[in-house]
């Protein structure tokens, strides 16, 4: 492992500074805009990088698409970069904005700032996870993580917070001699298998370690079903912060596994005829302190805004699929056999609907959305899942009966008695759906609505015009 000199040591002083910058590190989710914390200010801030050397602060955002942009500053424009005025060029971005409209502010969220625990301690960098506005000082519509605060702002009008937390599983592969990525993994392992220690192990805990260090609260690490497939699950909290700490995961993870000579991918299916990557989201909403979600005097301990809630997703996933699962591989993972969902359906038990209501109960209930996965942008797939939650307890979508059988053991006779409807074949019939979705429009908001259609639209045709070997294989020789 390469992560330089002293990484324990700055592991161990980064959980006095975090205790520092923050005190409390309470969650106060019940604000329209979810501020995580007691609130750092610019002069905590100031101090922690003075004090522990910070050479370099990276402003981290996120574009359409979901991939981590940053802009790195030197020690001379750390002020700047506090007061929020440093400017990035817009157009260079994915679904940003066109060159002649191209200047962006970053305006850094204090909350977020966190050290990177590898590297030389006496070089250290820092970061900060960033708005988008614009040069006017508006906050800019094309900005994944406003359009997320927006529909935060929309529950908090109804008196309700979101609480989410994912399960996002990932690969582990070997590189190539000159570093390129390959699909040849390091084990045959199953899932929660043990076995001698090896490369993803180690490095799995590596990863555990970084996140740990960097604030996340690690609940569990394990190797999922596949070979080299492999989870890490951190701690259920406010929609925001489970937001910004799955971009942030993202990055450590793919970094640590640089360090150990191999290739993390969320690619959803990598591996033809093996389960693919997942996403599982759990949430629920709160009314202060209570659990929305909970009712003590209900035979199931569900609430009536639960079953709406679960209303509005099975209603509306068809249409917020293309955001949940956003590439065209991500419909190779959504077909019978590998555990992953294709029926729009809910259960108190099995795991084969949509959606599943885990056993837990009092501040534990909650919901678990089965279909999203890693590929997808955590900002825009919170947003349209708390969306069309919201969407069912306004107009008060009662659910079907939950299908507590395995669905797909089901008669066509059976399904329909269910009204079960499948989730998108594939990504054209997604973005269909998407198209047509007034409600997903409304959520997105005309600028990332018209833009993620566009690239869509530009992938789906791009792969449709493709010759691919499959197509080679079985066809050349014969016709």
């Amino acid at each position: 492992m390469r992560t330089g000199r002293g990484s324990t040591r700055a592991g161990s002083e980064l959980n006095g500074l975090r205790k520092e910058l923050v005190p409390d590190h309470k969650v106060r989710p019940t604000t329209p805009e979810t501020r995580r914390t007691a609130g750092a200010t610019k002069e905590d801030v100031r101090g922690v990088l003075e004090r522990t050397n910070v050479r370099f602060l990276r402003l981290q955002f996120t574009d359409i698409t979901g991939v981590v942009k940053n802009v790195e500053v030197p020690q001379s424009q750390f002020e700047k970069a506090l007061d929020g005025d440093i400017l990035f060029d817009g157009s260079s971005i994915e679904g940003f904005v066109r060159i002649e409209e191209s200047d962006m502010i970053l305006k850094p969220d204090l909350d977020t700032f966190a050290l990177y625990p590898w590297g030389d301690p006496d070089n250290r960098v820092g970061r900060l996870i960033c708005d988008v506005y614009t040069a006017d000082e508006k906050p800019f519509p094309g900005d994944p993580r406003h359009v997320l605060k927006r529909q935060i702002r929309a529950a908090a009008e109804l008196g309700y917070h979101m609480m989410a937390g994912v399960e996002a599983e990932f690969f582990l592969f070997h590189l190539t001699e000159d570093g390129a990525p390959t699909r040849m993994t390091h084990d045959v392992g199953g899932y929660f298998d043990l076995g001698p220690v090896d490369l993803g192990e180690i490095a799995r805990r590596d990863m555990v370690n970084m996140l740990t260090a960097m604030g996340f609260e690690v609940e569990a690490a394990h190797h999922e079903v596949a070979p080299g497939q492999h989870e890490i699950d951190f701690k259920y909290e406010d929609a925001l912060l489970t937001a910004d700490h799955l971009a942030t995961f993202k990055f450590v993870v793919r970094n640590m596994a640089l360090r150990h000579g191999l290739h993390a991918t969320f690619m959803p299916k990598p591996i033809f005829g093996q389960n693919g990557s997942g996403m599982h989201t759990h949430q629920s909403l709160f009314s202060g302190e209570d659990n929305a979600f909970y009712d003590a005097e209900d035979p199931d301990g569900l609430s009536q805004v639960m079953r709406w809630y679960a209303g509005g997703l099975l209603k509306h996933a068809r249409a917020f699929c293309a955001v949940t699962n956003p590439l065209i591989n991500s419909y190779k993972r959504l077909v019978p056999g590998y555990e992953a969902p294709v029926n729009v359906a809910w259960s108190h038990r099995n795991r084969s609907p949509m959606v599943r209501v885990p056993a837990r109960r009092g501040k534990g209930t909650r919901l678990e959305l089965r279909m999203p996965d890693p590929a997808t942008n955590p900002y825009l797939a919170l947003a349209v899942q708390l969306a069309a939650g919201l969407d069912g307890i306004r107009n008060q979508i009662d659910p079907p009966d939950p299908v507590d059988k395995n669905i797909f053991e089901l008669t066509v006779r059976e399904r329909r008695r269910h009204r079960i409807q499948t989730l998108p074949s594939d990504l054209g019939e997604a973005i269909a759906e998407f198209r047509k979705s007034d409600l997903i429009q409304q959520t997105l908001g005309e600028h990332v609505f018209q833009h993620f259609l566009a690239a869509k639209e530009q992938e789906w045709q791009e792969y449709r015009a493709e010759v691919h070997d499959w197509e080679i294989d079985r066809y050349l020789a014969i016709y």
